[in-house]
This record gives C-alpha cells, sequence and structure tokens, in this order.
C-alpha cells in the first residue's frame, strides 16, 4: 500500500491525515492524494498514496492503511450512491404567522440575562475581596484603623517599596519558587508513571488503584496533613520506626521539622500525594484519545518503548500537560494549610512561604497593608505563569 511518491519520510509520527483530492481509479486500484503533518516537528508533507489489493506484509506503510481502507469502504463503486430527498421549503402559513421579523429567540439579551445571577455571585464572592486587597496594599492600615481609631490613609507605593527592600521576603520568594517547581516536576512524573502503568493492567488490579486514588483524592487537607504529622513523628512516628528496621540505619527520635529542607521535603511529600490522583486521572482520559494504530505502526517501524512516548504519545498529550503544569505551579504557590497546620500554627523562618508569609505579617504583626501588598505581589507573580500558559496553548493551536 504505497504510491508512486516516496512515504515522504515522516515514518511513524504522524499525527493527522486527511485528503485533500478526490478518489480516483487507478491501473491497480484507488488512488487518493493526502496531508499528513508530523507531530512534534510543526510542519506538513503531501505525497499521492494508492492502494493495491495486496497484502501488507513486509510493507513500509504503517500509518496509513486504516485510512484508506475507510477512504474504499467510503467510495465503493459497487454500491450505489443515496442521494438524500430534498429539504421541504417552509409553507407560506408558516412563514406568515411567524412574521418576516420575529425571531425564535428572545434576542441577544436573553444569554446574558440567563447569566446574570451567577457573574453576581463571581463578583460578590471574588471580586469584592480582590477589590478590596488592592485598596488595603496602598493605604497605612493596622490595629488603630480596624477598630476606627484612626482613619486609613493612603501612603502610595510604600508598602511596596517597603517589602521589595526587605531581604527576607526574596528570601521566602526564592524558597516559594523551589518548593513549587519541586512539587510540580514529582507531580507530574510520578502522574505520568501512574497513568501509563494502568493502561497496562488487568481490569480489577485497574479498580482499585482507582478507588484509592479517588480516595486520597477526597480526604480533606487538614486531615491528610495530620496524619503525615502523626507520620513522622519524632516519638512515635512509623515512618522512622520502619526505616530503623534497615540495616545501619537508626531514625529513633529523628526529628524531620528540626531542619528547615528536610521538613519542607516531607511537605512536598504531602503535596505531591495530595495532586497525583488528579493528574492520574487526567491524563488516564488523555492516553484513551491515542489512536492505537500509530502506537502500533511506530513499534513495526522499529521505535521501542521510549520512541513511542516521545514521539506519539508525549505530542498528543501536549495541550493536558501543559495544562496540568500550569495548574501545578498555581496550586503549589498557594500553599497554606498543609505548612500551618504541619508548624502547629506558627511556622518558623525556615518554613515560610509566600502564603504563610504574608498570613504572618498582616495576622501575627498586625500589618494588614504589607500583608496585602505581599499577596498582591502573589498574585502578580501567578499572573505571569498564567500568561505562559496561554501563550503555549496559542502556540499549540496555531501548530494544530
Amino acid at each position: 500500500m504505497v504510491g508512486p511518491g516516496r512515504w515522504c519520510r515522516a515514518r511513524p509520527w504522524v499525527t493527522s491525515v486527511r485528503p485533500v483530492g478526490d478518489i480516483r481509479k487507478c491501473r491497480d486500484g484507488l488512488s487518493v492524494r493526502c496531508r499528513c503533518v508530523v507531530a512534534g516537528r510543526a510542519r506538513a508533507a503531501v505525497a499521492a498514496y494508492r492502494y493495491r489489493p495486496a497484502p501488507l506484509e513486509g510493507r513500509r506503510c504503517p500509518a496509513f492503511p486504516y485510512l484508506l481502507r475507510s477512504a474504499m469502504s467510503a467510495a465503493d463503486t459497487t454500491t450505489s450512491t443515496k442521494v438524500p430527498p430534498p429539504r421541504q421549503a417552509p409553507s407560506p402559513v408558516a412563514v406568515a404567522e411567524r412574521g418576516p421579523g420575529k425571531r425564535r429567540s428572545g434576542g441577544p439579551a436573553v444569554p446574558w440575562l440567563l447569566l446574570a445571577p451567577c457573574l453576581l455571585i463571581l463578583a460578590l464572592v471574588l471580586g469584592y475581596p480582590l477589590v478590596r486587597l488592592v485598596t488595603l496594599s496602598f493605604q497605612e492600615f493596622g490595629q488603630s484603623q480596624l477598630w476606627g481609631f484612626k482613619p486609613a490613609e493612603s501612603v502610595g507605593f510604600d508598602n511596596f517599596a517597603e517589602v521589595l527592600g526587605d531581604g527576607e521576603f526574596w528570601t521566602v520568594v526564592v524558597r516559594t519558587i523551589v518548593f513549587a517547581v519541586a512539587c510540580v516536576i514529582f507531580t507530574m512524573v510520578v502522574g505520568m508513571l501512574i497513568a501509563l502503568l494502568l493502561q497496562r493492567v488487568s481490569g480489577w488490579v485497574k479498580t482499585l488503584i482507582n478507588i484509592a486514588l479517588v480516595a486520597s483524592w477526597g480526604m480533606p487537607i487538614i486531615v491528610a496533613t495530620t496524619v503525615f504529622k502523626w507520620l513522622f513523628d519524632s516519638d512515635y512516628g512509623i515512618f522512622n520506626a520502619l526505616l530503623s528496621k534497615l540495616p545501619g540505619v537508626d531514625m529513633i527520635g529523628h526529628n524531620w521539622f528540626a531542619d528547615g529542607p528536610e521538613g519542607l521535603a516531607v511537605i512536598t511529600l504531602l503535596v505531591v500525594w495530595g495532586a497525583v490522583p488528579f493528574v492520574v486521572i487526567t491524563l488516564g482520559a488523555g492516553l484513551t484519545q491515542v489512536p492505537k494504530e500509530l502506537e502500533e505502526a511506530a513499534r513495526l517501524d522499529g521505535a521501542g518503548a521510549w520512541g513511542v512516548f516521545r514521539f506519539v504519545t508525549l505530542p498528543i498529550l501536549k495541550p493536558i500537560v501543559v495544562m496540568l503544569t500550569t495548574l501545578s505551579v498555581i496550586w503549589d504557590m498557594g500553599v497554606f494549610p498543609q505548612v500551618f497546620v504541619m508548624r502547629g500554627g506558627h511556622p518558623e523562618a525556615e518554613f515560610q512561604l509566600l502564603t504563610t508569609y504574608s498570613y504572618d505579617k498582616a495576622f501575627v504583626v498586625n500589618d494588614y497593608a504589607q500583608g496585602s501588598a505581599i499577596a498582591l505581589l502573589t498574585v502578580v507573580l501567578l499572573l505571569g505563569v498564567i500568561g505562559v500558559y496561554m501563550r503555549q496553548m496559542l502556540k499549540i493551536g496555531e501548530v494544530e
């Protein structure tokens, strides 16, 4: 099943094929002109392919048999073409009853009227806190202003200048970025591995794993954090007891939270544990859309497991991976209850992230203006992440 033209060296990495011409008769079968889009290379190649009623064994045409078989069935010359009956024009009586200027819908304002309650609720729940946050960040607002002893005075950008000039703030920013990057990498890698594993296990094993994933995903954050806190307890923690059973390892009485990096590693494990189920379920749904014909074609052409994943599976999953990565960055930059509960409501300086640092400034130091400024800077940082996400999605849309 090859044409007079060459296979254009696209090999098995073809993700979509569409005919660009009519199916014509030839000396030994039918021929159709197609356009094949090569995944990951953002270019198209055009070649003519001919159907021959010869066996396919030993032929190097991995991606087109199923296309031309469907084309043959659609262009079967032995069956008569069924022409649909012509549509009847509406009767003049129905047109006269409806009137020339009357529409079936209620006009363009009806959808907005239906959306108005939801938009109003979103404006109250999300809009007012954001406006209040911006207002406080440009004012001098403390306990005196909160209780009404002094009026709130506008100070311009003084709060931002004070926050940006504080060395502790930049330390917290770097720590938050490193923490978020570690969480995202481990979440995506572990989630992808489990999703690929679920495609190769039997039915009952897959069901048990999905039940465990949904159960861990549905567990409240406070409950999960409390459980992890007891697992890594220095005196009664099960994790220390299990590690102590290894030869040459003595972890009895080891305090994981005596050092910042070790404590943040435990919190990273907790965050990854809670985020992996969503990634696995989403990637699993995306893997069902990967055509099996392309994977089989890649294997027939000599590609190994890594080649199939890199050139076939990953390009198709790229939009989902970009979306999950962006959501993971946003969620991990906003981690608060895990740190707050794990440290008993008073995180030490080496455990401070942007969320807990903003909370301490506002509700421990009672400087609500600086706390609002830190929160607003966090929002601006996340808007940059969203901008990168939108740019990547636009690039993917242009390629497709």
